[in-house]
């Protein structure tokens, strides 16, 4: 299985480029993982909320295959314990999905069309996290979940 993580803008802290960086390397020893990082706006300031998440959400669709398996993570998502994530992943790999997109939006959330492509939604907590640092703590779940499965020692080491 294919594994997409969409994210909106760079990255702009060292020390969490650096976790992303480490678990995007270890991702790929068990999946083919792509990291996508949609440029962020210009001139934002001037576009409202709702602006901001329409045209982001018109960029992260175009990164989007029809076939893709979208999930969205968002507060309102299905919370899942680490063990429980590792066997959804199973799952979607032996029904055979090909590809499986998880996105992160930006600051502002999603647009209605891009929660309109969506299969699901995920919520790594009930706590609201900056956007950047969700990016490594999924990473971090999603190498977890890859362990778990694998029966390695990682997950209770």
């Amino acid at each position: 299985m294919n594994i997409k993580l969409i994210v909106v803008s760079k990255t702009d802290v060292p020390y969490i480029q650096a976790g992303i960086d480490e678990y995007v390397g270890r991702l790929k020893h068990y999946c083919d993982f792509e990291l996508v990082v949609i440029p962020a706006l210009k001139n934002v300031g001037k576009l409202s909320p709702d602006e901001v998440k329409e045209r982001e959400g018109q960029l992260i669709l175009k990164q989007l295959e029809k076939v893709d398996c979208v999930v969205l993570l968002d507060e309102h998502g299905r919370e899942y314990t680490s063990v429980a994530f590792s066997e959804y992943l199973q799952k979607q790999m032996n029904g055979g999905v090909r590809t499986q997109a998880f996105v992160i939006g930006g600051a502002f959330g999603f647009s209605p069309a891009v929660y309109a492509a969506a299969h699901s939604k995920i919520s790594l907590s009930q706590m609201t996290f900056n956007h950047q640092m969700v990016r490594l703590f999924f990473l971090e779940q999603l190498y977890r979940a890859f362990t778990i499965l694998r029966h390695e020692k990682y997950h209770n080491a």
